[in-house]
């Protein structure tokens, strides 16, 4: 059973009402956890290209990338947990693992259902709620995994438009 119901949810995966790059993010995140993730993309095989600027490089551990020097380029790693998914990982802080997803490639029950697997295999990972604010409106989650339910939730009712 999904998750989530697009008729449901569909109106927080519209790119007009909730900005086209929505905010997804651990809190209370560790070093520990960013290797957990970055462990859990190689487990799972999902393609990956980790880069810094322009510069495509092996993936390294999360301890190695969170600890560069400050004006160093910020790297990020994509993560294609299917091909027409792509989720951009942003190492900005080792206190919260954050990363952004694109609305336009989230359309429709089939690939809501992907998104909310990914949230859920991060989520178990961690044993941490994984949560979507959208574009903007940071702190505000609207959706997310919850630990105690083992499934992506919503936090917030949607608006009838």
């Amino acid at each position: 059973m999904a998750d989530l119901l697009w008729d449901d949810v569909g109106v927080f995966f519209d790119p007009d009402l909730m900005g086209l790059l929505p905010d997804v993010r651990v809190p209370n995140a560790s070093v520990e956890d960013w290797q957990a993730v970055l462990d859990l993309v190689m487990e799972k095989g999902w393609k990956c290209r980790y880069s810094e600027g322009e510069t495509v490089l092996p993936v390294p551990r999360a301890a190695t990338v969170l600890t560069r020097p400050t004006d160093a380029e910020c790297p990020n790693l994509r993560v294609w947990p299917t091909s027409d998914v792509l989720a951009i990982f942003r190492f900005y802080a080792d206190e919260e693992i954050d990363f952004d997803v694109d609305l336009w490639e989230l359309q429709g029950q089939e690939r809501l259902d992907v998104f909310c697997g990914f949230l859920r295999e991060i989520g178990r990972r961690l044993g941490k709620p994984v949560l979507m604010d959208p574009e903007g409106a940071y702190g505000h989650p609207v959706l997310g995994f919850d630990v105690e339910a083992d499934r992506v939730v919503l936090l917030e009712a949607p608006q009838v438009r």
